[in-house]
């Protein structure tokens, strides 16, 4: 792939770095494009690179034997994956699939450790990273233990939301998700999800538009989740 085309440049973990230095990582590492639904990591992999995202999304996934399927979490464009194995050299601990078609660069973990250690606002940044996935996988947990599965699902959409910048009562899930990806998030049936939604819907609390779902109020579905929380 061409290297004049391809860079760290616009990776926020880099921002402190010179343009020199991120030229030479950019020939440390080797470059590539996946199509949809290609795995980029498998589960358990031995590998312990460290993955870019350029362009493009990808899919933090576990898939068990029997074939069904555990979204964890999205990696959109100026993020990365595979920090974990660079750091304690163990299997990969989930699998890594494409979205869309994706953009990546794979740096060696040699080359990762050294400029964590070299520059101290990368390794400020990983660290805040690793406290954030900390967090996520916390909450999720506390979920899958006090929630029963349409808060689950309300929890879900919340997090995929973003807000409407004219109107803050309100936010948006573009482009929405598939029932199956949303049964995939919460480790439930896509028919439980196709009718929880529908239920939302009658209700009022979500919109389909074009292109987009929207929450109607923010508020009130969350208050939904906290009372049921309560509950338990």
């Amino acid at each position: 792939m061409a290297r004049h085309v391809e860079t760290l440049a616009r990776h926020t973990l880099f921002r402190s770095l010179s343009a020199s230095d991120i030229q030479r990582l950019d020939t440390q590492c080797s470059w590539r494009r996946a199509a949809p639904r290609e795995w980029i990591i498998d589960y358990q992999d031995q590998g312990n690179d460290v993955f870019f995202v350029v362009s493009g999304r990808v899919c933090v996934k576990l898939q068990a034997p029997s074939g069904r399927e555990v979204i964890l979490r999205e990696i959109k464009a100026g993020e990365y994956f595979g920090e974990l194995a660079a750091i304690d050299k163990l299997p990969r601990s989930s699998g890594i699939m494409a979205l869309t078609e994706v953009t990546i660069a794979r740096m060696p973990a040699s080359v990762f450790r050294t400029m964590i250690h070299a520059h101290s606002d990368v390794c400020d940044q990983l660290l805040a990273l690793l406290a954030s996935q900390i967090r996520t996988l916390a909450n999720r947990v506390n979920e899958f233990a006090n929630l029963d599965a349409k808060y689950r699902i309300y929890a879900e959409i919340l997090r995929l939301a973003r807000p409407v910048a004219d109107n803050p009562k309100q936010a948006l899930v573009s482009p929405p998700p598939a029932h199956t990806e949303i049964a995939a998030r919460v480790s439930i049936r896509r028919e439980a999800v196709a009718r929880e939604l529908k239920s939302l819907e009658r209700t009022g609390m979500i919109e389909r538009r074009r292109g987009a779902l929207v929450i109607t109020d923010v508020a009130r579905l969350r208050k939904a989740i906290d009372d049921a929380s309560d509950m338990d």
